[in-house]
């Protein structure tokens, strides 16, 4: 490896968009995320409200109207596939979805429906109702879910001394022109379907039987942007080191650090138990290994072969204004 290709790694990764969006939210915690606390801790993937003997969890995606217009099949596909993912990562099971849609035209819109109707029958997710416009100016596209957990899984429970582990589904195809390594799409329709389920299934099992209890999926943030919002909410540090990251054999660093894949999540838990929960994710085909460790110096650093550089120290740049 070059000298200071760490260092040019790190800056580009720092500088891109995917976090960049995430520091956006800054603006809307300090407007809003102080009202419902006891029952959404912004940061976190769902909002969990109390009932029963469990939580409700609710979350939504909007989609860009550029990633609509051109890819209106695989947007409404990703409608359930991103929100069933958001459910995943805090332990639950989907219930339901709901959507809102804006089109310019019927053809249009017939496309971007049969993407979420295709992606509710794929992961077993109903779509029991929304709004719809046909008559817009643009094409848009947000989904909610409900879902349910038994134990969560949070973004604000990770510890320093745990592990953390990246599990991430390497049997996909990148998704051009867009960063996202698709390991969905092409099972819809088959008998293979009911195997991404299974895979959900997996964080859940987890949760209620106490592996872990923190946990995030991978977003558009890439897995060092992810991370670093689970350190923030955590009020930890961590220290990956990124040849441990599960990679496939011709995905370049920085592209694949950069990738928002359609099942990828990182989890926090204690050393003695991290061969149990990797060896779950191992049984059903999914790529997992301990990438890192949390500690209580507020940093992200990164070590990369023989080098190690700080990616970002929240002590003293926060980046959603999220920490506890």
């Amino acid at each position: 490896m070059m000298a200071n290709a760490l260092a040019t790694l790190l800056r580009t990764l720092r500088t891109g968009r995917g976090l960049a969006a995430k520091q956006d939210i800054a603006q809307a915690v300090a407007i809003l995320g102080r009202d419902c606390q006891d029952v959404f801790r912004p940061g976190d993937d769902c909002a969990a409200i109390p009932d029963g003997d469990g939580y409700l969890l609710l979350a939504s995606e909007g989609f860009q109207d550029s990633f609509v217009r051109g890819m209106p099949w695989f947007a409404g596909y990703c409608g359930i596939m991103v929100n069933a993912s958001d459910i995943a990562a805090m332990g639950g099971r989907p219930v339901a979805v709901v959507d809102a849609l804006w089109s310019d035209s019927s053809e249009a819109a017939a496309s971007i429906l049969t993407g979420l109707h295709d992606g509710a029958r794929t992961y077993g997710v109903p779509v029991v109702g929304g709004h719809t416009n046909i008559r817009s100016t643009h094409n848009s596209l947000s989904v909610s879910i409900l879902g349910r957990a038994r134990r969560l899984l949070t973004s604000f429970d990770a510890q320093a001394g745990e592990v953390l582990i990246a599990a991430i589904d390497l049997q996909g195809r990148w998704h051009d022109p867009h960063p996202f390594w698709d390991a969905s799409s092409a099972l819809c329709g088959t008998e293979k379907a009911s195997r991404l389920r299974g895979d959900l299934e997996l964080l859940p099992a987890i949760a209620e039987d106490g592996l872990s209890h923190a946990a995030k999926d991978i977003s558009m943030a890439g897995l060092l942007g992810t991370a670093l919002m689970l350190a923030e909410c955590s009020g930890v540090g961590m220290t990956i080191i990124l040849d441990d990251i599960p990679r496939p054999d011709d995905a370049p660093m920085e592209r694949w650090l950069s990738a928002f894949p359609s099942y990828g999540y990182l989890l926090t838990a204690h050393s003695e138990d991290s061969e149990a929960i990797m060896a779950r994710f191992r049984g059903r085909g999914i790529a997992a290994a301990v990438i890192g460790q949390c500690d209580d110096t507020q940093r992200l650093d990164v070590t990369w072969a023989d080098e190690t550089e700080t990616f970002w120290d929240l002590g003293r740049t926060p980046l959603m204004g999220c920490a506890p």
